[in-house]
């Protein structure tokens, strides 16, 4: 008679599970800093992109740059300007425009509301990240007006007197 061995692990996942676990799974590929500076961000919706091959494998590798990029609602569809996404190397000849516009996927209900909201005096569509969602490549952008030079002081002023705060309380946590 042989001697029966018992190895402990962990529960296994269902399948069903485990790809109900990969629905939240978000890798952030670039984030618009600037534009939190710049805007007051009012709203903000998640639309798919429409990229070429070689544009997914260089936005996989994080090349990409979303400052001064804006998106426009244009005869019913929503489209992206000036995301600079860099040529992928491998690529030579199949290689894209780098700052092409960029068709935005989105529903046609969330676009008639945008096209109302963005035709209202100092509201625009700034691209606030990218990031990939069950390995498709995602925009969050952002329903912002900008901001005036008093309100970029006001925010400074308040991040200053928070960091202020903070490491006074360090200092008073160390004695």
């Amino acid at each position: 008679m042989g001697t029966a061995y018992f190895i402990l692990t962990r529960p296994q996942l269902s399948t069903a599970a485990f790809i109900q676990g990969l629905n939240n799974v978000e890798k952030l590929i670039s984030k618009n800093r600037k534009a939190w500076h710049d805007y007051h961000i009012e709203e903000t919706y998640e639309s798919g992109i429409v990229l070429s091959g070689t544009e997914v494998k260089s936005v996989r590798n994080a090349r990409v740059n979303l400052k001064d990029s804006y998106a426009k609602v244009e005869g019913g569809e929503l489209f992206l300007y000036n995301m600079h996404i860099s040529p992928y190397e491998p690529g030579n000849r199949f290689n894209h425009d780098p700052v092409r516009a960029r068709k935005l996927l989105m529903h046609k209900v969330e676009i008639r509301r945008l096209v109302g909201k963005t035709q209202e005096k100092g509201y625009a569509l700034i691209p606030l990240k990218v990031y990939l969602k069950q390995g498709l490549v995602k925009i969050e952008l952002g329903l912002a007006r900008g901001k005036k030079l008093y309100d970029k002081r006001r925010d400074i002023a308040e991040r200053d007197s928070k960091r202020e705060i903070e490491r006074q309380f360090k200092e008073k946590q160390q004695i």
